[in-house]
């Protein structure tokens, strides 16, 4: 037998007062009733076991306190982080997440979108990066909802909060660099991805700044699996075998590097030096420990919570997006509204304009939320890291004047190990500013 739920008309009747009195005290709307009625009402709620109903709370608050999340496959070990955290930050200010996640090609992305509209969530938060070209969703998002997403949006219109992907590539490549590498390998995600191509963007900045012409036969595509990532190493060593260092666009693919290294006998790092990106949880734990470019995922997910229910809220400076019916035509009066504040303005697509990148929480639609990137030292580079911590951008460069891989810091301390040497138990988080 189905368990019935105790109705606001069961508590109204064992408090003595009207159902509407009741319901209104219950689901937080305004009525003027006296400390003692609303104490009397409440005891007998508690009494009697009744939960309150989220639907009818949503009429009378006109909001459904409900946030809307496009993901991807959560067997996607990096970005899984992202949607715990945002569920978390949501739930700590009292709201519910619902979450659809996108089919192997990403194809279902505006359907889903849809989905969460006619549900009448309060906003969307996008953290599928295979929908950064999906023009439909991001009408959408700029039209019916207050939107914020964690990749670029075409045309526009949307806060977006990250990091800048090239600093990434240019992170891990400089310090590869300032180890004495020269024949520097990359294996990258899909080239379609605005991640990928800006992480290789870094790669080959740091290369053209230590005077090495990047070579297409250092770059080899996977599609961000260990299998993949295996295979594209094997062409890589194939293609290059004096290639003394690799970087990794994710932690997972490093999985898939590391172990076609010990498969052709290569030792990391004393033959070939690893650095990955991402900082997974798993990364510390792999042999030898992963040393990579620390991507804040989680602070990311955090930070679109708060900076969508601001816009939410109708805050200054942070307007909410659409004031267009829902896609089905469906008339919204009556229904409890997602937020309709007036669109505001519009920049390029998804990509923060000379000037316009904006603090955590100061985003206005359009402007992009920058999070910065570090460098985790561990074993896999064969450098231990320094006993202070250093920062800037060009932290993992040679000092001016020595020579490359002499083991001297920018700062211009000495380092004892070199290439090949096990690195000390602790961790060099070395950040990297925003770059405009």
């Amino acid at each position: 037998m189905a368990r019935r739920y105790v109705s606001i008309k069961e508590v109204a009747a064992r408090a003595g007062v009207s159902f509407q009195t009741a319901s209104k005290v219950l689901n937080g709307g305004s009525v003027r009733v006296s400390a003692q009625t609303q104490a009397r009402i409440i005891e007998a709620a508690k009494q009697l076991g009744y939960r309150p109903n989220t639907l009818a709370r949503s009429l009378v608050r006109r909001t459904t306190s409900t946030l809307g999340l496009v993901a991807p496959d959560m067997t996607d070990v990096a970005l899984a982080q992202v949607s715990v955290a945002a569920e978390r930050a949501a739930r700590r200010h009292g709201h519910a997440v619902l979450v659809g996640h996108l089919g192997t090609g990403g194809e279902d992305g505006a359907e889903i979108v849809r989905m969460l509209i006619e549900r009448r969530v309060d906003g969307v938060i996008a953290a599928a990066p295979q929908l950064e070209e999906n023009a439909e969703v991001a009408e959408l998002l700029r039209r019916y909802v207050p939107a914020v997403s964690l990749h670029s949006v075409p045309g526009g219109g949307v806060p977006v909060v990250g990091s800048n992907h090239r600093d990434t590539g240019l992170l891990a490549t400089r310090h590869l660099l300032s180890l004495g590498h020269r024949a520097i390998g990359t294996i990258t995600g899909p080239f379609r991805r605005r991640v990928v191509r800006s992480r290789l963007h870094g790669y080959e900045d740091a290369l053209r700044e230590a005077g090495i012409e990047p070579e297409e036969d250092l770059v080899v595509e996977a599609d961000w699996t260990p299998r993949r990532a295996a295979e594209a190493t094997g062409l890589l060593l194939h293609r290059k075998p004096r290639v003394t260092a690799i970087f990794v666009h994710n932690d997972t693919m490093a999985i898939g590097v590391l172990s076609a290294l010990a498969a052709a006998g290569r030792r990391v790092p004393a033959d070939v030096a690893v650095v990955g990106c991402d900082d997974v949880p798993f990364a510390p734990y792999l042999v030898p420990a992963l040393t990579t470019v620390h991507v804040p995922l989680a602070e990311a997910g955090e930070q679109a919570v708060e900076l969508l229910l601001r816009r939410i809220s109708g805050e200054p400076g942070h307007p909410g997006a659409g004031t267009g019916e829902p896609p089905t035509g469906e008339p919204r009066t009556g229904e409890p509204p997602t937020g309709e504040p007036g669109t505001g303005p519009s920049a390029g697509p998804g990509e923060a304009r000379p000037g316009a990148a904006a603090g955590p929480g100061e985003a206005r639609a359009g402007e992009r939320v920058r999070l910065p990137v570090r460098l985790v030292i561990r074993a896999s580079c064969g450098a231990s890291p320094p006993a202070r911590a250093i920062t800037g951008p060009l932290a993992t460069q040679p000092a001016p004047g020595s020579a490359p891989g002499s083991g001297t810091s920018p700062g211009g301390d000495p380092q004892t190990p070199r290439r090949g040497t096990a690195p000390r138990p602790q961790e060099e988080r070395m950040h990297d500013p925003d770059r405009s």
